[in-house]
């Protein structure tokens, strides 16, 4: 496939996120922000423009932007800097963070807020996550000054699911439908443990080990994040194909 093809089928997919987060609830107005890379190094990357809705956004309007481009925040078309703060930072100093998407869905930001943010292994989908997260326990406010970035993608570097205290969640991936695949099924997991928090009940919480045991078992599922997102997309294309273009 040439560099031409594969960039216009991250712009299918990527362009699908956006609708699909919108389709969820996920969104947050026109904030948060979804991004691939494009080069190989990872610092040629595509992401959403400044407060454009997500429910909106189609894969032409996906921006290519520079990690290394010191002059983006200076056009009339620059990002939003919280956006450039987080992605550009990651998408420079963590090749191996393909996609990264950062949002701020209801459970998983209730959680954020928690003293103890920890998503305990209670089930298949909790457990899905088990030693497999990590958790930023500083928040600076809005994420845009330059050492927040960096930090965060330090964290970034070493787990591809970062739950942000009192902010939200962040997931890198090698495909954007892994990446929204985590998104899914981390959202439904905060759900079911603030769920079984608000029954007043003590936890059934699984050990170390059957936990871990669980986490691997959905490595052989991984199959599942594409079929789920053709399903998602075909959903998406009933509704209105003119997403696509």
């Amino acid at each position: 496939m040439s560099a031409a093809a594969d960039e216009a089928a991250l712009r299918v997919d990527l362009a699908a996120a956006f609708r699909l987060a919108a389709r969820f609830g996920w969104s947050e107005s026109v904030g948060n922000h979804f991004s691939a890379a494009l080069s190989a190094d990872g610092r040629r990357f595509l992401m959403n423009r400044k407060w454009q809705a997500f429910a909106s956004i189609r894969a032409s309007d996906l921006q290519v932007l520079d990690a290394d481009d010191p002059d983006t925040m200076t056009r009339a078309d620059a990002p939003d800097a919280s956006a450039w703060c987080i992605h550009g930072h990651a998408h420079r100093l963590v090749p191996a963070a393909r996609v990264i998407v950062h949002a701020h869905p209801i459970a998983a930001t209730t959680l954020s807020a928690l003293a103890d943010p920890r998503l305990l292994p209670i089930d298949q989908n909790t457990a899905r996550f088990f030693g497999r997260y990590a958790i930023d326990p500083e928040c600076g406010g809005i994420a845009d000054q330059d050492d927040e970035g960096v930090r965060i993608a330090g964290l970034l570097a070493q787990s591809p699911t970062l739950i942000m205290a009192n902010h939200g969640v962040t997931f890198t991936a090698q495909t954007v439908a892994e990446a929204f695949e985590n998104l899914y099924f981390f959202e439904k997991a905060a759900e079911t443990l603030l769920r079984a928090f608000a029954s007043g009940q003590p936890l059934q919480v699984m050990s170390d080990a059957v936990a871990r045991h669980t986490a691997q078992g959905w490595d052989a599922y991984r199959g599942m994040a594409f079929a789920h997102f053709d399903h998602l997309k075909s959903l998406l294309d009933a509704d209105d194909p003119s997403w696509r273009g």
